[in-house]
């Protein structure tokens, strides 16, 4: 079992005894978890008239300024079968959601319209948009553009993945965890997004979300001269749902001994990889080979371990990690 140090305080992994006290949990993080450029909203109504379902929530998501979106969570444990509690709702929202769309919006707008601080953040979110009103905006997140779920579990699994591969709605999961020391808890988890606003909403920073169109991988040795220079792919790649319709690119950082990116390639397509939530990324054309762009010798974890993202035109004025990230 997982532990905890803090200020020389032992705290154990916390295993919640319902989802409903897990929900509760998310509830109260929530502007921690998806960060103060979205709106959770808890609310539990029923859609669809044949196929019956009831998300635990929605999520309207401000991160690309010029394009929000809307997201549905879920909220399950670790312990619950994937297939019959996750998979199922997610496929049933799926069938039922453009059929319910006026139900949505009827809702959605009601609970916007009783919170003044949340309808302000709204309004203010919407016009920078450039949406004419609160009115005109639902229409364009419920209807016109691709809805997209957010499955926040204890503890992910390979049939989690498995389940989520096997649907066409993008999915993101987060992990939240709760450790304890008696009456004091320990929360554990990566906001939503992580990686797109520590560089977006960085002080230092002047790169808007939508300017985001590279997603750089780390690669050894093997992998790369196969994958990357021959087959003109990538695989195994997890990509948030907000950025699978931005990757227009892909940059491949060499790990030690080179540790530094090496090339990029133009995507032509992206696609799920396998039984699993990740991706692969097919080339335009053959990989293109840049001026080494090293690893600053002073910084620390600056090395990509995960996928991350940046603009071409970024990484192609960089002289070391520190000017693409």
């Amino acid at each position: 079992m997982e532990r905890i140090i803090h200020n020389n305080l032992t705290y154990t992994c916390y295993e919640y005894p319902s989802e409903k006290e897990f929900e509760q949990a998310i509830v109260q993080q929530a502007p921690h978890i998806f960060g103060n450029q979205s709106i959770y909203i808890d609310i539990k109504k029923r859609i669809g008239d044949s196929i019956i379902t009831i998300p635990d929530g929605y999520l309207i998501d401000f991160s690309f300024e010029q394009e929000p979106r809307l997201y549905i969570i879920e909220n399950e444990l670790s312990s619950h079968d994937p297939y019959k509690h996750i998979g199922s709702q997610l496929l049933k929202f799926a069938i039922s959601y453009k059929v319910s769309g006026r139900k949505i919006k009827a809702f959605l707008l009601e609970h916007l319209m009783v919170d003044k601080t949340v309808l302000a953040k709204t309004e203010k979110g919407l016009m920078s948009a450039g949406y004419r009103n609160i009115d005109d905006f639902l229409e364009s997140i419920i209807f016109e553009k691709t809805v997209a779920a957010i499955v926040v579990i204890d503890q992910s699994t390979p049939e989690l993945e498995n389940v989520l591969s096997q649907l066409t709605m993008d999915t993101d999961i987060l992990e939240f965890q709760t450790f304890i020391n008696g009456n004091q808890k320990i929360h554990k988890f990566t906001p939503f997004n992580a990686d797109i606003r520590e560089l977006t909403e960085s002080p230092k920073s002047d790169i808007k979300a939508e300017d985001l169109n590279t997603v750089v991988v780390a690669a050894r040795e093997e992998g790369f001269e196969q994958e990357f220079l021959k087959n003109n792919c990538w695989f195994a790649i997890r990509i948030h749902a907000s950025m699978l319709d931005k990757i227009k690119y892909i940059a491949a950082y060499q790990v030690a001994p080179v540790s530094a990116i090496t090339y990029y390639a133009e995507v032509s397509k992206i696609e799920k990889w396998n039984d699993t939530n990740k991706y692969i990324l097919y080339f335009k054309d053959k990989a293109i080979k840049i001026k080494a762009i090293p690893l600053d010798k002073t910084k620390k974890g600056l090395a990509p371990q995960a996928p991350r993202y940046t603009s071409l035109s970024l990484l192609l004025q960089a002289k070391t990690l520190t000017d693409v990230f």
